[in-house]
């Protein structure tokens, strides 16, 4: 189905400023199919003259609706549908008495037009399923009056007002509706409305008060509410805002309404919003505490790392002392993922920090004999905890194994290298690369059989805990060193 840009691009000529009128408002219909209990198409006007094309279609919540098929993208010639030929050429609101029958459904249509400045850019056809209709409620004719007033000032392009930002949260009217008049004096409440000014306290009726002295009493203890929620309660600005007692929170919009450029009252849609505000505190607060673990996990690692430092001091066997050392390296990998995810609000991690950090970390606690530099190329992009950790710990016995035997002199003289890690991102996979330019495997090498501690742990972690691939061999380039290539699967 065509969308509403496609339609006026390549059947029209209605200008940007034309279209970013339209866009607004069909931004915006569904509160007037609602309040119409109708379906509602906008006509646009074909380049030549010769008929009208349908843009955009909505269909109300609150009734059955007319039309039921999609029929954006059709075309109807001059002549066929003599209202919408009358509204657009007159400018003005056009209605009949009889209806039409579509597929035995009477459907009543009535054309608004859709005015910019001085020029009528497009029609609205309201058309109302009569299958449904029967004696009206005071809720029903409360709707349609308010239906009735915004079509008029759709005609005199006073609404969509600009510069409004719907939100996820924008109430219906479904939600709860209140009317209130040029003073400020609620003339109607839906029961969802009234349940929910009930919800924050109200015990009395909403019709005849003063809807602003109502809510400053609920809020406020009978204090005067400040100018931003004033100008909402009593319909005078077109704005959103939020309330809350310690009973409830509601979400109003006001609609100010307007004939013949006088304010005349107001719609006010309101949402109760409590259960959903108090579901967001509690992700807060649970996010706030994940936080906290991290840290408090990344605090004892380091404690931990601290004490193993402090023992390998007092050992003066070289080989303990080594192996001290290496255990140190590993629990501050670990260490270096929980600081970021207590940076995080989420349980994912940019990796790209983690790995340039981890690289960093070999390279300063490398032997005084060996000068090594880190490079990193590509990105890992963001992962998953459960992913970050492990994979920090096998990225850093990789390149603490190449500081430790990749580099090491015969002759015990300084030895200088690099080591080169690179991170290739596709759907699904992540592929890692990290290459040295040291001396070499030695012959005939096995990882599974080589007893060394370090790579019996990145098996296991790459093999085992992430799901993936892990190759030894010599670099795939001219120089001498070697390559360490992991293909692990990853959520995108």
């Amino acid at each position: 189905m065509p969308s509403l840009s496609d339609v006026a691009r390549n059947h029209t000529t209605l200008d940007q400023a034309d279209l970013d009128r339209l866009q607004l408002l069909v931004s915006d219909w569904q509160m007037l199919a609602d309040l119409s209990f109708a379906d509602l198409v906008l006509w646009l006007p074909d380049t030549e003259g010769l008929g009208f094309w349908a843009g955009a279609q909505m269909r109300p919540t609150t009734g059955p609706t007319a039309y039921l098929d999609d029929i954006v993208g059709s075309f109807i010639p001059r002549g066929r549908r003599h209202l919408l030929d009358q509204a657009y050429d007159g400018g003005r609101i056009c209605r009949e008495g009889d209806p039409e029958w579509r597929d035995d459904v009477p459907v009543r249509v009535e054309t608004i037009p859709v005015r910019r400045g001085s020029r009528v850019i497009a029609v609205i056809a309201r058309n109302t399923n009569l299958l449904g209709v029967r004696t009206p409620s005071r809720l029903e004719i409360a709707y349609l009056q308010s239906a009735t007033d915004l079509a008029r000032m759709i005609t005199d392009g006073v609404f969509p007002y600009g510069g409004e930002r719907l939100l996820s949260t924008t109430p219906r009217v479904g939600d709860g509706c209140i009317r209130v008049d040029r003073h400020g004096m609620v003339t109607f409440a839906s029961p969802n409305a009234l349940s929910a000014y009930r919800r924050m306290g109200l015990v009395t009726d909403l019709v005849g008060s003063r809807l602003k002295d109502v809510t400053a009493d609920l809020l406020h203890n009978g204090l005067k509410v400040d100018d931003v929620l004033a100008s909402v309660v009593t319909g005078r600005a077109a704005k959103e805002i939020e309330i809350e007692n310690p009973q409830a929170t509601l979400f109003l919009r006001a609609i100010p309404l307007r004939a013949d450029g006088a304010h005349t009252g107001a719609l006010i849609l309101l949402r109760d919003v409590t259960e959903l505000r108090s579901r967001e505190r509690e992700l807060v607060t649970k996010e706030a505490t994940i936080r906290e673990i991290h840290h408090r996990v990344k605090n004892n690692l380091q404690t931990v790392a601290a004490l193993l430092r402090m023992q390998a001091r007092r050992i003066t066997v070289p080989e303990g002392q080594a192996a001290l050392a290496e255990a140190v390296r590993r629990v501050g990998s670990i260490a270096i993922v929980h600081e970021t995810l207590s940076e995080s609000f989420d349980e994912h991690v940019d990796f790209d920090d983690v790995a340039d950090r981890v690289a960093a970390m070999v390279a300063d606690v490398s032997t005084v004999a060996t000068s090594v530099e880190t490079r990193r190329s590509g990105s890992f992009g963001v992962l998953d905890s459960e992913v970050a950790t492990p994979l920090a710990m096998v990225l850093t016995e990789l390149m603490q194994n190449s500081v430790e035997h990749a580099f090491a002199t015969r002759d015990g003289g300084e030895a200088h290298g690099t080591i080169d890690l690179i991170a290739e991102r596709s759907v699904g996979r992540l592929h890692i690369t990290v290459i040295d330019d040291g001396k070499g495997l030695p012959p005939n090498f096995d990882s599974e059989l080589s007893g060394n501690l370090g790579l019996s742990i990145v098996r296991t972690l790459v093999i085992g805990e992430l799901d993936g691939t892990l190759t030894f061999g010599p670099r795939h380039d001219t120089h001498p060193g070697t390559q360490v290539t992991l293909d692990i699967p990853v959520k995108d």
